[in-house]
């Protein structure tokens, strides 16, 4: 079986800071990283997805953590084609337009590539620490299986190679019927790792809790099963705390996953309060993992 890293999909969000979870002397972001690092070896930059970050804080990310701790970067949101607030982008590439966001096609072509360049050189502080583990592409809803869609799973692969991209779906039809097995095996047959979910079904965001290795990484991503899914408002729409019992029986199916990979991530992205981090810390205990 490959090793399990497990962590959460945040560590600065505003209720987790208020709920007690730091203790007081992690009073800067410097020793809060720096105390999440020491209970977990893993977590994903959510942030990444709203604004592209800077290389200045990549290194920092870099400075605050231990040799072995890992990072997976969430693909800032206009590379995954939803709509992108025009003042997150590079001041230099924000097109003239009185939209409040837009779309790759409302680039200029350079300055689209301008953007993928900007993105993916930014983490280069953690590509040369040994601390990049994955770039998380999710899709948006309306990201359908179809032939382009696939294309452009392996024009995102191009683009980042050499580091790793991993896909999450957010549309049943890439698992409708007959559909799962011919969208596992076009992620196989070109080593595309796919992001397993647990979420709420029965919306049209909604994909399976098909686990399922495609590569040699292998990622599972808890989102809960809150019953305001819907909501605008994040911590509602995250805010399910998964009891132990449901832990216990999500921890032999993660086990046989890992048993297909050469190393599986699990996050935890229940993130309202401490809710993820408890979770998580149990669900790495059930696991004996990293």
């Amino acid at each position: 079986m490959g090793g399990i890293k497990v962590g959460t999909a945040s560590w600065t969000d505003r209720t987790l800071l208020e709920s007690g979870w730091y203790p007081p002397e992690a009073d800067t972001p410097e020793k809060r990283l720096a105390h999440y690092a020491s209970r977990f070896p893993l977590v994903e930059v959510d942030a990444t997805y709203y604004a592209p970050p800077a290389e200045r804080t990549a290194a920092l990310w870099v400075a605050r953590t231990p040799p072995d701790f890992t990072f997976n970067i969430k693909a800032f949101s206009l590379l995954t084609g939803h709509p992108t607030r025009v003042s997150a982008l590079y001041a230099d590439l924000r097109p003239a337009t009185d939209k409040h966001t837009i779309y790759p096609a409302d680039l200029p072509a350079a300055a689209y590539e301008e953007v993928w360049s900007r993105f993916l050189s930014a983490l280069d502080p953690l590509v040369a620490a040994g601390k990049l583990g994955a770039v998380l592409f999710q899709f948006p809803p309306w990201f359908t299986l179809r032939r382009d869609n696939k294309q452009y799973l392996l024009e995102v692969r191009r683009r980042c190679a050499p580091l790793r991209a991993v896909f999450e779906f957010r549309h049943a039809s890439w698992f409708a019927g007959d559909n799962r097995a011919e969208t596992l095996d076009f992620l196989r047959r070109h080593e595309l790792p796919y992001v397993c979910v647990d979420m709420p079904q029965g919306h049209r965001s909604s994909v399976p809790p098909v686990l399922a290795a495609t590569a040699d990484l292998a990622v599972v991503r808890f989102h809960g099963h809150s019953a305001r899914w819907t909501s605008r408002d994040i911590h509602e729409k995250f805010g399910y705390r998964y009891s132990d019992r449901e832990l216990r029986e999500w921890a032999p199916k993660l086990r046989e996953l890992a048993a297909d990979a050469g190393q599986t991530h699990v996050l935890l992205n229940n993130c309202f309060r401490d809710y993820a981090q408890t979770n998580a810390a149990t669900l790495a205990t059930l696991l004996g993992a990293d």
